[in-house]
């Protein structure tokens, strides 16, 4: 990015030459820039009566423009429509879990293996159902103890096979089964052991009755946080690594910049048995590096994907409250997300690669799936399109091939209600026939993709583009929770209640709002917990559909063909 300096002059005492000139230079036109000042001043001065007198210092150069902040309104009801969208998401994570295990599958319905990551937004998921009188409180209760005494049992050890996890982390994947790990190319995560663990401690500090179950649930939720010992993916202290390979050590790569891995860090400190050392986090922030600036007219802390400005939001209410960072910022993490979802939308109203429906109502770039590793040309132009990949716009991190993906906009509810809204009844309402389905929206669709080659995920929709064909946990996670954190603060509420949580906080140096004020009982569950038990839904039955996850365009083109064979010849 460019680096964008204005110098103004003023000639005062020449007032028939009176004028502002704005001279914009980057850092490598710098000394033509001082001469022409200079000579500039030197032409002002030969206007001025008083000859002897010294010209006016340079101004300062001023900060790169920026749009003006887009202010919170109030908040906007939200439609019928995410009504729909929690239960059928809800119903994704209750209705494919492994009951016999907890696991919970990283995509559907190809269901190829567990994710660790999914697991952690399930367990999220499951007071919300609760909350909803989706599930009883004693179904959630079984489910959560099964799964909890799953990861507390599976073997774990140095071996490259044969177990489920080390030192207290995980596999990114596991088999749907067993437990153990995938394969050999599957890593010890620390980002998805963070994102189970932040599932584990919701549980542990929801279900806060005085019943010996959930007393079970906060013991084991204890032993699997406290065995995590985060000092074990350390080569580079104070940084963590990104996992570990039984076949090769420690991933030469660590969490640094700004994403994601914020929610690692925060529990790696808070350990009390394991801890990082208490400069982790100024370290962390330190290698922000160039990731500030002005993006589509927003200033922030960048990071493409959008995702890495929603995970942690899922659990950790970041309003009001703030770092050494961004205390000299002055502004907060959550309005760091706020106008990073501007800035999506910005971008996609600009398209500057003329990718087909991008525009005020359809937005959204994050890691997600995608049609195809391949290339093929579009509007005159060679153009890669790739299958799962991140894609994401900003500092670094660029790619857009054209795929979208529903849950950067959903899970983006509570950072801008009055742009998200809007774009996720627009995307219902042009994409939904092919889209949304059985557990809600499908992960991602591609408008621009309709070649005719053969794909490995999806299909492409004649006239339409291309649609994913399958739900993603880690991208229904957040759809889910976010929602919720937008009703209510539910998840927010819960999570606040965690000693370990407020304890990582506050040796990442935060303060103000929420953390500076008095609490009750560390471990007790937010207020919601304690309501009475919702009224069942009257129409549980059709939102539990099971299996193929077709959509309501092949079910309308079913029925058709059905009365057609029926018609009499």
């Amino acid at each position: 990015m460019r680096r964008l300096s204005r110098r103004v002059c003023s000639m005062d005492s020449c007032k028939r030459l009176q004028r502002d000139c704005v001279l914009k230079m980057n850092s490598h036109a710098r000394p033509l820039a001082w001469f022409a000042a200079f000579a500039m001043t030197l032409f002002v001065a030969g206007c001025q009566k008083a000859p002897e007198q010294a010209p006016a210092p340079a101004a300062k150069p001023a900060a790169p423009q920026v749009a003006a902040r887009p202010e919170p309104p109030g908040r906007p009801e939200l439609p019928p429509l995410f009504r729909d969208i929690e239960r059928r998401t809800f119903q994704f994570f209750w209705d494919t879990t492994n009951e016999a295990n907890g696991l919970t599958p990283d995509r559907f319905p190809s269901r190829p293996f567990a994710s660790i990551a999914a697991v952690g937004y399930a367990l999220t998921a499951y007071p919300i159902g609760i909350e909803n009188g989706w599930v009883s409180r004693t179904q959630a209760v079984d489910r959560t103890l099964t799964t909890l005494k799953f990861f507390r049992d599976l073997p774990q050890g140095p071996r490259a096979a044969g177990t489920g996890g080390h030192k207290g982390f995980y596999y990114h994947f596991l088999n749907m089964d067993d437990g153990l790990r995938r394969n050999t190319w599957v890593e010890l995560s620390s980002v998805d052991t963070a994102l189970l663990m932040m599932g584990v401690l919701f549980a542990q500090s929801y279900y806060d009755r005085d019943d010996a179950r959930e007393k079970e649930i906060r013991q084991i939720a204890d032993v699997l946080y406290k065995r995590v010992d985060w000092t074990f993916l350390q080569k580079n202290k104070p940084l963590i690594s990104m996992g570990w390979f039984p076949e090769s050590g420690t991933i030469p790569h660590d969490w640094k910049g700004y994403n994601e891995a914020m929610m690692v860090y925060v529990l790696a400190m808070a350990s009390p048995t394991h801890p990082v050392a208490p400069d982790a986090w100024e370290v962390w922030t330190r290698s922000y590096g160039e990731l500030w600036g002005v993006f589509q007219g927003q200033e922030y802390l960048t990071f493409g994907p959008h995702f890495g400005h929603q995970y942690s939001h899922v659990w950790i209410d970041f309003r009001g409250i703030q770092d050494a960072y961004m205390r000299e910022k002055g502004m907060d993490y959550f309005e760091n997300s706020r106008r990073a979802t501007y800035a999506q939308r910005a971008y996609a109203m600009e398209n500057p690669m003329k990718w087909k429906d991008y525009g005020e109502n359809v937005w959204g770039l994050t890691a997600s799936d995608g049609p195809q590793k391949t290339v093929q040309e579009y509007r005159g132009e060679q153009r890669d399109f790739r299958g799962y990949s991140a894609r994401g716009v900003g500092f670094r991190e660029n790619f857009d091939d054209g795929t979208l993906a529903p849950t950067a906009a959903i899970a983006s509810l509570p950072f801008a209600p009055e742009i998200v809204i809007p774009a996720t009844e627009e995307m219902h309402k042009r994409y939904g026939d092919y889209l949304y389905s059985s557990y809600g929206f499908l992960d991602s669709f591609n408008p621009s993709f309709d070649y005719d080659i053969p794909l490995k995920t999806g299909r492409v929709v004649p006239g339409k583009g291309w649609v994913a064909s399958d739900y993603l946990g880690i991208d229904q996670g957040p759809i889910l929770a976010m929602i919720a954190n937008y009703r209510d603060d539910f998840v927010w509420n819960v999570m606040k209640k965690n000693p370990y949580i407020r304890d990582g906080l506050r040796k990442a140096g935060f303060g103000g709002g929420w953390l500076d004020a008095e609490q009750g009982k560390p471990a007790a569950a937010g207020a919601a917990s304690n309501l009475p038990t919702a009224p069942a839904d009257p129409d549980e039955a059709a939102a539990r559909a099971l299996g193929t996850a077709e959509s309501r365009a092949n079910q309308a083109a079913q029925s058709s063909e059905a009365a057609r064979v029926q018609q009499p010849k």
